[in-house]
Order: C-alpha cells, then structure tokens, then sequence
C-alpha cells in the first residue's frame, strides 16, 4: 500500500486546463464516489483552489490507482488522457509526502510562504473526511501536513516578511505609527493598488477612510466599500489635515501634491505626523515633500526594496522549512513503513487477549467462590503474563517492518501463532466519526 498525488498548478498547466480540473465544493461528494467505487483506491483528498487541483489517494496498486484518478479527471474536465497527463505532475510514496507538506508549508505557492493554502488543505481534508473519503493513513498524512504547515511557519517566520507592494506599505505605517487603530488614511486615486493597499489597512486597524478621485463617482463608490467618506480632487489639502497615512495612485501627468501645500496644512497642525506612499508612476508627489519636518515619503521604489529584502528573507526562511519537511517526511514514512503489521499485532493481541480469557474462565471455576479482590489480582496478572510475552515480538515486528525482511517476518509471526489477519480498511475508519490514529511520532516514539 502506498500513496500518491496527481496534480496541476500554476506552474504545470494554464488557467484554461486548471478551470476545466477544477471540483466545486457542492459537486465534491459524486467524485468521491466514483473514486472509491475503484477497488485500488482506499481513501482520498481532493484539493482545489484557483492555482492547484491536486487529488491524493492511498492505493494498494500505484498503477491502479493513477488510472482511476486520471478517469475520473477526464470525466471531470472533458480531455483526453494524452492531454491531462501533458499537464499534470504524477509522485507516489515519499514524493507524495513530501509534496503534501511542501504545500501546506507555502513553499509550492505563487507567492512564497502564502498562509492561505495552510487553510485550504485543512478545509480540503475535513470534506473530504466529511463524505467518507479517507481511511487511516489518509487521515494521518493530513492531519500531519497540517501541523508540518504550522511549525513551519511557526519555526521559520517564513510568513512574516511582506512580499506585496501593498502590504509592504502596511509593514512601513506600523513602523512610523505602531498601532494603527484610530489612525485615518486618505486614498488619491480609486485604482486596484490604491484599493488593496487601503483594505490591508483597514485590516490591520485604520479606521478612518477618505477617497479622492477626478472621477467623483468611482470616489464614491470605493468609500462606500470601506464606510468611508468621498471628497472631490478640490477639497484635497482640506482633507489631508485629517489624515495620518496618504496613498496616492492616479494616472495624472503631474504631481498632485506639492510640497507647498503640504507644508501649509503642517503649520496649522503643528506636531503632526503624516505617511505619503507614492505608488504611481509617474509620481503623484512632489520629491520635496520628503524634506518637511512630519512627513515620511514613500515612492513605489522604496516598496520595492522592502518587497526584494523580504523575499531574500522568505528565502532564507524557506531553506530552513525544508530541512523540517525533509525530517517530517522521514518520520512519516518509517510510520507508513510499518502499516502492513498493524493487522498482523491487532490478530496477534486479540489472540493473546482470547487465551487468557479462556483460561481466566477455567481457573474460576476450579478455585470456586473467590473474592472481588482476588478476582481482580489473578485478572491483572493474566493480563500482565501475556502483555509481557506479547511485548518483545510486537516491538521487534514493528522494527523488522523497516527492513527488506519485514514481510518475511510479518509471515513467519502470522503463520507460527495460526493468525488470521488481514489488511484493508476497518469499518471504523469511514464511518464519519472523526478517527485518531496514533501519529507517526507516536508510532516510532520519536519527537
């Protein structure tokens, strides 16, 4: 038994290919279904989001359980085969593993270290688990990828440098102000940037926003996003006097806030402290404004270098994540490794559990009237006789299940105690319950 994935994102296929690979959520439980109607697939996830669909699946037959993945995408998309597969990436056992945790960590992302993705993997698993789809080491690898995403990020930082123009501004207005609640920004253009800039603001605690814009109108309608105010280009200095934070961004040809000005309203605020971020090009403020006392002016070339010094640093970060995925996926597959003597242990358990009720039975009624006390010590010390015999051979079975001699010795235990035990998923593991395997670090005693 081994697990695979096969995928297509940004990187392997356009968005023309990704759309028609795509799962809606409401449509998810019929693809499920018709995927574990494929006796080679024993549990399974699929994972969509607008730059990956990437279907992951526990097989007993790598070959098997590829060609029902790749019929259910044709069915899905409408291509032919030789199509998908021009498109679509194919890793089974530790690549899959590894992969899995690669993307929960943000490190296969458009932008590196995203922390989106931590959640749709998440969501991902719970609807899947939700319609029945997984079995035991689905669940496992999931809810490891899971925790792999939050130490990752957790360990390295590699999701606390900002790598957008736009949030990059967000990053320099705390250094200036700290806390940014309360504060008010004022917004000269009512274009994308502006308005992304300004929504991670409002994120992050500005409260108070004013919208200036030529076109009135479009002024109105991006203030009324935020519950802010729209002001027409006339009233502009009037405004600024009640901003912290300016955002500029229009397609003018020349500045439309000079230094004169600026210094105008900082006499008659005297101690006031104000942030202009320039993103347009060319630029909306006069350079001079840099040279007032307050004022701390920001051009899109100042972002930029923000931006290029945190990527150095999600960089640096991400070499760090990597070498915990590497000893993530070690022990994830030392786990996986040793799945094929859990029936082998459970049947040789049950056995020893059997006996010893047999015999518990025999010697009651040989001693006769016996006390609770008596019946509970000769009780825990059956149980202590066979657990003690049982120990050695489960612990050296579950050793030898790392060696090229696992399956022989898993054999020779099955055939010397007469055990009938049998792979496959156990009933418990899809009836919807949410189940708790015992974790690949609690399985190898290890962190």
């Amino acid at each position: 038994m081994s697990v695979l994935v096969i995928g297509v994102n940004h990187k392997t296929a356009p968005v023309e290919v990704r759309e028609l690979l795509s799962f809606a959520e409401h449509s998810l439980g019929q693809w499920y279904e018709r995927l574990l109607d494929r006796a080679a697939v024993s549990g399974c996830v699929i994972v969509s989001t607008c730059n990956r669909t990437e279907i992951y699946a526990h097989t007993d037959d790598i070959e098997a359980g590829a060609g029902a993945i790749l019929d259910m995408m044709q069915q899905k998309s409408g291509l032919d085969q030789a199509t998908i597969k021009k498109y679509t990436y194919v890793l089974d056992r530790s690549k899959t593993v590894r992969h899995l945790f690669q993307v929960a960590a943000g490190l296969d992302s458009m932008l590196l270290g995203e922390t989106q993705i931590l959640g749709q993997v998440r969501t991902a698993y719970q609807h899947a688990h939700r319609h029945a789809a997984t079995d035991k080491v689905i669940n496992t690898l999931f809810k490891r990828a899971i925790e792999v995403g939050k130490r990752a990020r957790t360990e390295t930082g590699i999701d606390h440098h900002a790598v957008s123009i736009s949030y990059a501004a967000v990053e320099m207005a705390k250094q200036i102000f700290g806390d940014l609640t309360g504060r008010s920004v004022l917004i000269i253009g009512a274009g994308k940037m502006s308005e992304l800039t300004a929504r991670h603001l409002v994120a992050n605690g500005v409260s108070g926003v004013i919208v200036s814009n030529r076109s009135y109108e479009r002024a109105v309608e991006l203030a009324a996003q935020f519950g802010g105010l729209a002001v027409t280009f006339d009233n502009l200095y009037h405004y600024l006097e009640a901003a912290d934070i300016v955002i500029s961004c229009t397609a003018a040809t020349h500045y439309v806030l000079y230094a004169a000005g600026v210094r105008r309203i900082l006499k008659e605020t005297p101690g006031k402290h104000l942030m202009l971020i320039d993103i347009a090009v060319p630029r909306d403020i006069e350079p001079d404004v840099r040279l007032l006392p307050g004022v701390s002016l920001y051009d899109i070339d100042a972002l930029q270098n923000v931006v290029d010094n945190n990527l150095m640093e999600r960089k640096r970060a991400a070499i760090q994540a990597e070498a915990i995925i590497e000893e993530e996926v070690l022990t994830f597959s030392r786990w996986e490794n040793t799945q094929f003597v859990v029936p082998t242990i459970t049947a040789l358990k049950i056995k020893g559990e059997e006996i010893k009720q047999k015999e518990l039975t025999k010697a009651y009624n040989r001693l006769g009237e016996l006390s609770e006390r008596e019946r509970n010590i000769i009780n825990t010390m059956a149980g202590a006789i066979i657990n003690q015999l049982l120990h050695t051979p489960v612990t050296q079975l579950k050793e030898f299940a790392l060696t090229e001699k696992g399956i022989l010795y898993n054999q020779a235990i099955s055939e010397l105690f007469c055990l009938a035990a049998s792979p496959g998923r156990q009933p418990e593991e899809i009836t919807g319950a949410d189940p708790e395997p015992e974790s690949p670090a609690q399985s190898l005693g290890q962190r």
